[in-house]
């Protein structure tokens, strides 16, 4: 593969094609640059005939794109491959002269020459980018550093194709480039392959499909399942009980799943502000691996309120190893002490409020009386009440609607369990 010069090496081959082409015509002196066309000056006293080679674009090339992907691992970024970087170049190829004709014949001559090298082998390459005889010392420093581009090198030649532009897209390129339009052709030239040198992981041959026959050198081969299952140890949802959006602490909660038969069952919960999961040993598990029943121990510091994500490991019936399933997301509703204690009404109307779990510092809590509500006052530990601050013009009385919000979670407020819902009579309490 190509270094990272590679986009340069390309331009200086292509010029150093143009270059020894026209001087084999036999024409006048002509010069070739690779410059952009604004910095061309044709006012200068000694202008001479002129071609110019500019890259005005570059693009991914669409058949070398996926190649190698993924390049990471999607579960710690780890690198596996070194994906080619597969661009196309697209040159805008110009002629500059001031006497007539001279500008059409300098552009046909190129067009031809590009037209009879639609492919730069390698030799070019290595012809074009050789300091020769003088020694890369004595070559410009541009010049020194493309030497070591690798382009002669890479997996696949370089191809040069005419490329078609309308007038209107021909137009725009002209006006963004802020030049004078001036006779020209356009070509793509593909593909330029750049590769990174840091290393990857390459993984070893699969020498079994399966578990191996002990005394034997065969295996068992591919397990085949019955039914249209996954294969695998799967969680679908998780269930609060009585119909709830939310399960509380203490309460019981069901997992719906496939192939949970085993042994050594542990529900691990997951929170964005845990540093290791926790865990809950008691899980009772369906003869056929359906279902799965586990009860939220009353740990306030140890569990959070707001949306968990719930795996189970466990040692599958006739494995040795223990699997971990997918993750399903678990709500786990706070609950909090009504009435609360020491409600005053000063500067402010002060509620605190005793949660569990326990509400974290960097949790967000919202308390909704009916139609108000408050975000709690920051803290320092989250064994300290919930401080919510609403206005005097907040009336005294009873609120039915007593709601704590914590990360999203709401605390359950209304009863699911009949087939019509009704409002958690204990969910009010008197404001003084």
């Amino acid at each position: 593969m190509s270094s990272p010069l590679a986009i340069g090496a390309v331009s200086a081959v292509l010029r150093n094609l143009l270059d020894n082409g026209l001087i084999e015509t036999g024409g006048g002196p002509v010069n070739v640059s690779a410059v952009a066309p604004d910095v061309i000056n044709l006012g200068e006293a000694d202008f001479a005939p002129r071609l110019n080679l500019f890259l005005y674009q570059v693009t991914p090339n669409a058949g070398w794109r996926n190649s190698g992907l993924p390049s990471r691992s999607a579960a710690n970024g780890e690198r596996l491959t070194n994906a080619p970087l597969a661009l196309d170049l697209h040159y805008l190829l110009t002629a500059y002269a001031r006497a007539d004709f001279e500008a059409e014949i300098l552009l046909g001559y190129a067009m031809h020459l590009l037209h009879e090298r639609p492919v730069l082998d390698r030799a070019a390459i290595r012809r074009a980018l050789s300091p020769g005889p003088i020694g890369v010392s004595l070559m410009p420093p541009a010049f020194q550093a493309l030497v070591a581009s690798d382009l002669a090198d890479q997996v696949e030649q370089i191809k040069i194709t005419l490329s078609v532009q309308s007038s209107d897209e021909m137009s725009k390129l002209w006006s963004a480039i802020q030049s004078k339009y001036r006779p020209s052709s356009v070509y793509q030239v593909s593909v330029v392959l750049i590769e990174g040198k840091r290393p990857g992981v390459s993984a070893l041959p699969v020498l079994t499909r399966g578990k191996q026959i002990a005394g034997t050198q065969r295996d068992e081969g591919v397990a085949v399942q019955a039914d249209m299952l996954p294969p695998l140890p799967t969680l679908f949802e998780a269930k609060p009980p009585d119909n709830q959006l939310a399960a509380r602490l203490g309460e019981t909660v069901t997992i719906e799943g496939v192939r949970l038969a085993g042994a050594s069952h542990e529900v691990r919960l997951m929170h964005r502000l845990f540093e290791q999961p926790f865990t809950i040993p008691a899980v009772t598990v369906t003869a056929d691996g359906r279902k799965a029943t586990f009860t939220l121990p009353n740990d306030a510091a140890g569990l959070a309120a707001g949306q968990l994500s719930a795996t189970i490991q466990f040692v599958p019936a006739g494995e040795i190893a223990p699997r971990e399933t997918n993750a399903i997301p678990l709500v786990i509703a706070p609950t909090m002490t009504l009435p609360p204690v020491g409600m005053t009404r000063g500067t402010a109307v002060d509620v605190p409020i005793k949660a569990s779990p326990e509400v974290r510092p960097e949790q967000r809590a919202i308390l909704m009386l009916d139609g108000a509500e408050a975000v709690a006052e920051p803290r320092s530990q989250a064994t300290d009440p919930l401080l919510f601050k609403f206005p005097l013009s907040l009336p005294a009385g009873v609120f039915l609607r007593a709601r704590l919000r914590v990360d999203g979670s709401d605390s359950v407020l209304i009863i699911r369990k009949d087939p019509v819902p009704v409002f958690d009579d204990s969910q009010k309490f008197k404001l003084p």
